[in-house]
């Protein structure tokens, strides 16, 4: 199969029988062959009998629905899984996404090389204070963090080789991130296409501007986890070390210099007299305390299920 085009949804049945007419649409033109797979995130409305009745007169539809609301993360897990094409396409169900871009990102990927192409929402047909404000300065924020340079890694419309999907794990929130797990997967290859962004026809966006501030969290627990998940005492270790020592000098500090005072007849003040000790001490046991986060953090580190769990591009024999 040539072709894999997964959507999560949630509450959009109004939207779905014109996706799915489009999507048809565009890819009988291309002469793909191709599924399209409806993850239904538990929604309330009538979206998953909308489905039923496009899987019975469409046998390219296949769905999957959640008991209750998971998230986008579980959806494109889930999907993933499901998918059998060799290029997976994810788009978003509202119809803002167009899928008259997926032979473009299609061909990116199979006559340039690439193992991900994202899209662009280069002009955006949204609120300007709630996203396209807060969404230049977070995807600002994610190239300088992450090295890849996406004007919108958090764009619903993406196509990958199958090998990238099947070899990634998406989970809690961190759909907003997958070209750079993908990046620590070993998939560099990361394109980006220009495409068009059209205004909501249907319902309401199912986001608030609180996504931003998660997103900005989510960002730094990837960063933390490919820098320092294999190897915590590496981090900790190293400011646990640094602090304690610190907080021993300045104590031998102050006791050397109390004693020379006491022994040349001069005045002097009690060491446990002065706040400088008591700072000391704090860092001795902040010190302490961070060396032992990194020693506990290497011993779960070496017991996960996952230490040895590697991408392996090609093998001989």
């Amino acid at each position: 199969m040539d072709i894999s085009i997964v959507i999560p949804l949630y509450n959009e049945a109004e939207s779905l029988p014109e996706l799915t007419n489009w999507i048809s649409e565009v890819l009988f033109k291309e002469n793909y062959s191709y599924e399209i797979i409806f993850i239904n995130d538990g929604s309330t409305d009538n979206s998953w009998q909308v489905i039923e009745d496009l899987a019975a007169q469409n046998a390219n539809v296949r769905a999957i629905s959640f008991r209750r609301n998971y998230g986008k993360s579980a959806a494109l897990y889930c999907g993933f899984e499901a998918a059998q094409g060799d290029i997976v396409v994810t788009m978003d169900a509202d119809l803002q996404d167009d899928p008259g871009e997926i032979p473009g990102m299609v061909k990116m990927i199979r006559e340039e090389g690439y193992d991900l192409v994202s899209g662009w929402k280069k002009k955006r047909y949204d609120n300007a204070f709630t996203k396209n404000i807060p969404s230049k300065f977070y995807n600002a924020t994610a190239r300088k963090i992450t090295g890849i340079k996406l004007h919108d890694m958090n764009c619903g419309l993406k196509a990958y080789r199958s090998e990238v999907v099947k070899n990634i794990e998406v989970y809690g929130e961190m759909h907003r991130f997958i070209p750079y797990i993908a990046k620590n997967a070993g998939f560099t290859k990361i394109g980006e296409k220009v495409i068009h962004h059209h205004s909501r026809k249907y319902g309401k966006s199912k986001f608030g501007i609180n996504r931003f501030i998660n997103g900005f969290l989510d960002l730094l627990s990837l960063w933390f986890l490919q820098v320092f998940g294999r190897k915590p005492m590496h981090l900790f270790g190293a400011m646990g070390t640094f602090t304690f020592m610190v907080g021993i000098v300045i104590a031998i500090i102050l006791i050397v210099k109390k004693l020379v005072a006491q022994a040349n007849g001069l005045p002097f003040r009690a060491v446990t007299d002065q706040p400088l000790f008591y700072l000391a001490l704090v860092a001795v046991l902040i010190g302490t305390q961070l060396f032992l986060t990194g020693f506990l953090g290497e011993l779960i580190s070496r017991n996960s299920n996952e230490r040895n769990n590697y991408v392996i591009k090609k093998r001989i024999r």
